[in-house]
C-alpha cells in the first residue's frame, strides 16, 4: 500500500508540471503584474528537476521582454492574446505542448526505478488480514514428525517407505535428512542402489535401517562394488550381501580387504570358502571382530575344539562366530556333559548351536522318558542331533519318538 502511494504523488507531481506548462495561456487572462508576480519562484508549483532550468529560463524571458505595455496598447487596440506574448515565449509555449508526452516518458522511467517496499512500512488492516503466514519450523525437536510437512526430502522418503521413527533414533541421522535434497543428493542414490540390486519394495527398510548412505560420495560406493567383482563376488551375490548387510557399502576397500583377510588368515579357509562364509553372513564384513576372537577363543580353551574342527564347525555355521559366549558355554555344556555328545559329533552337527537350550532340554528329556534317547550312530534308534532340533513338534513326536503330541504336551506339563 505503501508502494501505491509513492506512485500517487509521483503522478501528482508531474500532472501539476504539466498544467505549469499552460503557463503562458494564463497570462492571456492576467495584468502584466500579476504574470510578474506569477514568474517569481516562490510560486511555481512542484515538478522534476528536468523541469526545472526551462521554467526558470522562461520566467527570465517574460519578465524582460513583457513587463511594460506594448505598443498597440497604448493606442488604445488591444492586439490578439497571442500576439500580446513575446515571441520566445510563444515558441516556448510551443514546446511546452510536448511536455505531456515527455513527462510521460519519464513517468514510466520513475516507475521502473521505484524500490521494493520495505518491511517496515505501514500496511492497513485489510491487507493485514489477507496475509498467510506460514507455521514456523521448531527450532529443535526430537522427532522428524514435526518437519515432514515442511520438507519434500522427507515427505517422498516416508512415501518410499522409510519408517522416520526409527531413523531418528540412530545418531545424526535425522539431521543428515535434513540437509538433503531429494532430487540433487538421493535420487542419484536410488538409482545406484537398484542398479546393485536392491529391489524396489526393499529400498525403504534398506534406508530406514542405513539413512547414512545417503550422504555416501556416490564415486566411492561405485569404488566399493567394483572391489567387490574384483574379488570374484557375483552381482546376484553383491546384492544378496548388500541387501542382508546395508552398512556394507560403507566400509572403504581398505577395510573390506583387511576384514577378507582377517577370516581368511585367522580362520585358515581358502579363497572360496572365505568367499562362502561372508556371502551366507554379511555382517561379519561390517560388525565388530572383537566378539569374533573371543568366541574363537571360547572354542578352542574353553570347549576344547581344535583348530581344525572350529574351521568345519564356523564353516557350516558362521553365526556361530557372533552367538553369546553366554549361550556357547551353556549349550556346550548341556550337550557333552550331561547327554554326553563328544566333540566329534557336535563338529558333525554344530548346527545345534543355533537352537535354543530349552528345546534342546525338553525333547531330550522326553526321549530319556521314552527309553530312547540314543545318539551313538552305533547303536540301534540312533536320533541324529539334527533330528533332534530341526524338526516340528509333529513330526519329531510321530517319527522320532514314537508317540502323539498330546503326549509330549502333557510331559512338559509336568516339568
Amino acid at each position: 500500500m505503501a508502494l501505491w502511494a509513492r506512485q500517487a504523488s509521483r503522478w501528482r507531481c508531474l500532472l501539476q508540471a504539466a498544467r505549469a506548462a499552460d503557463f503562458p495561456g494564463r497570462l492571456r487572462d492576467s495584468s502584466t503584474a500579476q504574470a510578474c508576480r506569477g514568474l517569481a519562484p516562490r510560486a511555481l508549483p512542484p515538478f522534476p528537476n528536468d523541469l526545472l532550468p526551462w521554467r526558470l529560463q522562461a520566467c527570465r524571458r517574460v519578465s524582460v521582454g513583457s513587463c511594460s505595455p506594448p505598443d498597440s496598447a497604448k493606442d488604445g487596440a488591444f492586439p490578439s492574446p497571442e500576439s500580446t506574448l513575446p515571441s520566445p515565449v510563444r515558441q516556448e509555449q510551443a514546446k511546452a505542448e510536448t511536455l505531456p508526452d515527455l513527462n510521460a516518458k519519464t513517468l514510466y522511467e520513475d516507475w521502473d526505478d521505484v524500490p521494493p517496499s520495505s518491511a517496515l512500512e505501514e500496511i492497513s488492516e485489510e491487507e493485514a488480514v489477507q496475509i498467510i503466514a506460514e507455521p514456523l519450523l521448531p527450532l529443535q525437536s526430537s522427532t522428524l514428525r514435526d518437519y515432514v510437512d515442511h520438507s519434500e526430502t522427507l515427505a517422498k522418503l516416508v512415501h518410499l517407505g522409510v519408517d522416520l521413527s526409527q531413523v531418528e533414533k540412530r545418531q545424526k541421522a535425522g539431521q543428515l535428512l535434513l540437509t538433503l535434497d531429494f532430487e540433487k543428493d538421493i535420487r542419484k542414490i536410488l538409482l545406484f542402489l537398484k542398479d546393485v540390486g536392491v529391489e524396489d519394495n526393499q529400498l525403504g527398510p534398506f534406508l530406514t535401517k542405513n539413512p547414512y548412505i545417503l550422504g555416501e560420495d556416490l564415486e566411492a560406493l561405485e569404488t566399493r562394488v567394483a572391489y567387490l567383482k574384483s574379488k570374484k563376488f557375483g552381482k546376484a551375490e553383491i546384492a544378496q550381501m548388500v541387501s542382508r548387510a546395508p552398512y556394507l557399502l560403507l566400509f572403504s576397500v581398505e577395510r573390506l580387504d583387511n576384514r577378507l583377510g582377517f577370516f581368511k588368515n585367522e580362520l585358515g579357509l581358502n579363497v572360496k570358502k572365505t568367499k562362502d562364509l561372508v556371502i551366507r553372513l554379511p555382517r561379519l564384513l561390517t560388525g565388530k571382530l572383537e566378539p569374533v576372537k573371543e568366541n574363537l577363543q571360547v572354542c578352542q580353551i574353553e570347549l576344547g575344539f581344535q583348530r581344525n574342527e572350529i574351521q568345519q564347525i564356523v564353516f557350516k555355521t558362521p553365526k556361530i562366530l557372533t552367538a553369546s559366549k553366554k549361550r556357547l558355554r551353556q549349550t556346550f555344556d548341556y550337550l557333552h556333559n550331561i547327554m554326553g555328545i563328544p566333540h566329534h559329533m557336535l563338529t558333525r552337527f554344530p548346527q545345534v548351536f543355533n537352537s535354543k537350550l530349552l528345546r534342546i532340554k525338553e525333547r531330550h528329556m522326553f526321549l530319556t522318558f521314552l527309553g530312547r534317547a540314543q545318539y551313538d550312530p552305533a547303536q540301534p534308534s540312533y536320533i541324529s542331533l539334527d533330528q533332534l532340533v530341526s524338526l516340528p513338534d509333529e513330526v519329531f513326536c510321530t517319527e522320532i519318538a514314537k508317540a502323539s503330541i498330546q503326549d509330549f504336551e502333557k510331559f512338559l506339563k509336568t516339568l
